[in-house]
């Protein structure tokens, strides 16, 4: 009810409004993330800032300067993987270490699309 309201009087404004002016700049800005802005509302799990995602990668950004071992492309393809697959651990519960051994064990059995999926931190048990 709120969004439809502000949406009639985006639109009625939108071109009464100096498309240079900074109001003029904000009102296209919206308009054009508008759809972006329905989608988000109307889905309740997603959240409202990007915090977790980024203390999520901020070690690995603070740390990137001295990280000597990653001095070719395929290092530094090595380390996103790694860093991926830990973080995406932790961010799932599952302590990473533990989810390293168990997948590192099961890895080399995976032969099929579904084998990999088994494998993935959220359906791999580590026991």
């Amino acid at each position: 009810m709120v969004l439809k309201a502000i949406e009639q009087l985006l639109l009625e404004n939108l071109h009464a409004v100096a498309p240079s002016s900074l109001l003029g700049q904000a009102l296209h800005y919206l308009h054009g993330q508008w759809p972006k802005l329905i989608r988000f509302v109307e889905n309740g799990n997603w959240p409202l800032d990007s915090n977790p995602v980024e203390n999520a990668i901020r070690p690995f950004v603070v740390g990137r300067k001295s990280w000597l071992f990653a001095d070719t492309v395929g290092g530094a393809n090595a380390s996103a993987n790694l860093y991926s697959l830990i973080e995406t651990a932790k961010a799932n519960g599952v302590e990473p270490y533990r989810y390293l051994v168990a997948l590192f064990k099961r890895l080399p059995l995976a032969q099929t699309a579904d084998d990999y999926e088994a494998l993935l931190p959220w359906r791999l048990t580590t026991q």
